[in-house]
């Protein structure tokens, strides 16, 4: 077995497939015969027998069969792999859809179609099913190999019903004790609970180099996008595991990434927002100006050690956003409150607001209080600056509100001066 993801999520959907369709012919639907001319050599008659069409049932049933809790994710794994066109063709095919996920859904068809193949009846064999799916993979990887990067994402969480959360190219979450002959290391953290791996699987012809570098950009920017998606404290493991097909695991370094300061919890119903959200900022995030450079300087906020350490990025972050004639201005605290507060919370967050700058010249100066003292002022005041900064900058990202946010701000409070 060359793609474990793969295999289980083609085997959960053939095992749900088994039981909607065992209960479609228990409550009476009937599978079609054809009457088959078999000749046996030394007989001189021909013999004939009744060939069940299971394909014709399979296909008269897509529109249940696609409503599968399983069906969606196994689509989406296969039409993140290159080469299954090449199967389409081996199970002879006539038309090869041009979008990856009408190939996926094709496959999937012709995939059940080998699994029950000549039965009428649908319970899971196990013995069949490797059978399909060994040719699944001979055909698809034919001539290249399967090569695998994971690392741990450190500070989140999947609810126990997300065995797997595709990402798209190749790219998904998967819970650590999901995966299969993942090394211990990568899997158990320091916590009692399995890490969650990030992993990006690709098929490669021999003799190409591993996808290390994509690898390391798709696991950066799956940081930015958790860290902007929802607040909490993740980063990524200090290495990456590589290995091509089934052979060994080998480590590869992948730099500082913060630590993580608590878990948040992926709940089911977040899973289709999440990789929605981790396309759009695949595709939008900035490359230059002033949201690059704001975005940065908070994925820096986001990596210090101590919470308190981080108030200079998120200023900086929110004063080339909101105050580019630079802090002398003293515009920054009423231009954040009147986009991130409402009327009657502007002044009260503007206040707040003042006191974070102020505060900023007594951790420079080394004087403010620790992260553990009792009462510190400090920290709670860069969380809530650090939410105002993510939710500026997931706004502006999906379009929401427009990048020059100084002057959003300025008519903001323009409109409050005239009422």
């Amino acid at each position: 077995m060359r793609n474990p993801t793969l295999h289980q999520l083609l085997e959960a959907f053939s095992l749900d497939s088994s039981s909607q369709l065992t209960h479609d012919t228990a409550s009476g639907a009937e599978v079609p015969f054809e009457l088959v001319e078999k000749r046996d050599p030394p007989a001189r008659a021909p013999l004939y027998c009744y060939r069940p069409l299971t394909g014709a049932f399979i296909r008269q049933r897509l529109g249940m069969l696609t409503a599968l809790p399983t069906y969606a994710p196994a689509a989406r794994a296969l039409a993140a792999i290159d080469g299954v066109d090449q199967y389409l063709r081996a199970r002879a095919e006539q038309r090869i859809p041009d979008e990856a996920r009408e190939r996926a859904d094709a496959v999937l068809r012709h995939f059940l179609g080998a699994v029950f193949a000549d039965r009428s009846e649908f319970g899971f064999d196990p013995v069949r099913f490797e059978g399909a799916y060994d040719e699944l993979e001979r055909v698809i990887y034919e001539g290249r190999r399967l090569t695998t990067v994971i690392t741990p994402v450190l500070g989140i969480g999947l609810h126990s019903s997300i065995t797997e959360l595709a990402l798209g190219d190749g790219f998904s979450l998967v819970p650590g004790e999901a995966f299969e002959d993942a090394p211990p290391d990568a899997v158990w953290g320091e916590g009692e609970q399995p890490n969650v791996l990030a992993v990006v699987t690709v098929a490669q012809d021999h003799g190409v180099a591993a996808p290390v570098s994509s690898a390391r950009s798709k696991f950066r920017r799956l940081l930015t996008a958790l860290r902007l998606f929802e607040r909490g404290g993740y980063s990524l493991g200090p290495v990456a595991w590589v290995r091509a097909d089934a052979g060994s695991w080998r480590t590869v370094p992948l730099g500082g990434s913060g630590r993580p300061r608590f878990v948040t919890l992926i709940s089911a119903a977040q899973e289709d927002e999440l990789r929605a959200f981790c396309n759009l900022v695949a595709r939008r995030a900035p490359t230059g100006g002033e949201p690059a450079w704001a975005l940065a300087r908070f994925e820096m906020g986001c990596e210090r050690l101590a919470p308190f350490e981080a108030l200079t990025d998120y200023l900086l972050a929110l004063r080339a956003l909101l105050e580019p004639e630079g802090p002398q201005s003293g515009r920054l605290a009423q231009r954040l409150a009147a986009i991130c507060a409402a009327p009657g919370g502007r002044a009260a967050l503007a206040e707040r607001t003042a006191h974070a700058i102020s505060l900023e010249r007594a951790v420079i100066a080394g004087i403010a209080p620790g992260e553990t003292d009792t009462g510190n002022p400090v920290n709670g005041l860069v969380d809530e600056l650090a939410e105002h900064l993510r939710a500026l900058l997931r706004d502006v990202l999906c379009g929401h509100l427009d990048s020059d946010l100084r002057t959003v701000a300025d008519g903001l409070l323009a409109e409050a001066a005239r009422v």
